[in-house]
């Protein structure tokens, strides 16, 4: 995995230098050996930009409750790795009530992380509480981030204008989309740039979503046979989201897919005019464990 996320990353920033990869979970990665969470993976840290992180305070075991004090502490313990390496931590917490949304906030800016309190798990709306520290700065790399926003679903949203127009009435510094509407079509260059821009006058950054551990059958690289004779690197569906299949991502069929060539996931996320790249499953490794 840790192969997989640096062929990601030198492919994209040999064409876009500032292009951003972060990874979400599989937080050990930035270890030496995967469990040693002082020796670090210069390779691996230097390929990324920053650590995603679901469930850090709230959410492991259930939506709105607190995660376990260990599980918190086992992975403070290789998100601070990353973070002493100047990477910025993205953390998002799924909580609903006030006072826990409070507290992942006050938790998580206590550490030098930046997070996002999600009050669904679909991630499919813009929450109606107030930004946590709000800004009308023109944000221009990851580490100027005060805040973000996680909005990879748009099925609330009607119309491709209804989802721009929600985005921009907001001041979040950073935002977490898909590459693609409902409909199937893609964001284009010129909405990505209308996107950029805050309520307050202040410009963020836009991330493109990309799963590389699991394969998704409503994704436009499915190919119809694949729904009766799956190819040998697609494995078992996962049985808490539909239509998600692990892969065995160290096959160059699924690679090729995901970047490398011009009609890669990659380049498609590239060439709309994303900021960068929201790796998620690479925790895929430890299924194959």
């Amino acid at each position: 995995m840790r192969e997989f996320v640096i062929g990601i990353s030198q492919f994209a920033k040999a064409i876009n230098p500032n292009f951003n990869i972060i990874p979400q979970n599989g937080i050990e990665l930035v270890s030496s050996d995967g469990e040693n969470s002082t020796q670090s993976n210069s390779d691996y840290l230097n390929a990324i930009d920053a650590n995603g992180q679901e469930d850090l305070w709230y959410g492991y075991d259930t939506d709105d409750k607190a995660t376990p004090v260990e599980t918190t502490l086992y992975l403070k313990n290789f998100l601070n790795l990353s973070k002493k390496a100047g990477k910025t931590i993205l953390v998002t917490d799924y909580c609903s009530t006030i006072s826990k949304i409070n507290d992942s906030y006050f938790e998580n800016n206590k550490l030098g992380y930046v997070s996002f309190a999600a009050n669904q798990r679909e991630l499919n709306n813009i929450p109606s509480t107030t930004v946590y520290q709000e800004n009308n700065q023109v944000i221009s790399k990851i580490s100027e981030i005060k805040n973000f926003l996680y909005l990879i679903n748009p099925d609330n949203f009607a119309t491709k204008t209804a989802f721009i127009n929600a985005v921009i009435a907001t001041n979040y510094d950073l935002i977490i989309m898909d590459l693609f509407f409902h409909d199937g079509t893609s964001f284009t260059k010129s909405e990505i740039n209308t996107l950029r821009n805050k309520a307050n006058g202040g410009k963020r950054l836009v991330i493109s979503y990309m799963s590389i551990g699991e394969a998704e059958n409503y994704r436009y690289y499915w190919q119809s046979t694949w729904n009766s004779s799956k190819p040998k690197w697609i494995d078992s569906e996962n049985p808490d989201w539909a239509g998600n299949f692990k892969v065995k991502y160290w096959y160059p069929e699924w690679q090729k897919i995901i970047y490398g060539n011009d009609d890669s996931y990659v380049k498609k996320i590239l060439d709309a005019g994303f900021d960068g790249v929201y790796l998620d499953i690479i925790d895929a490794y430890e299924y194959y464990e």
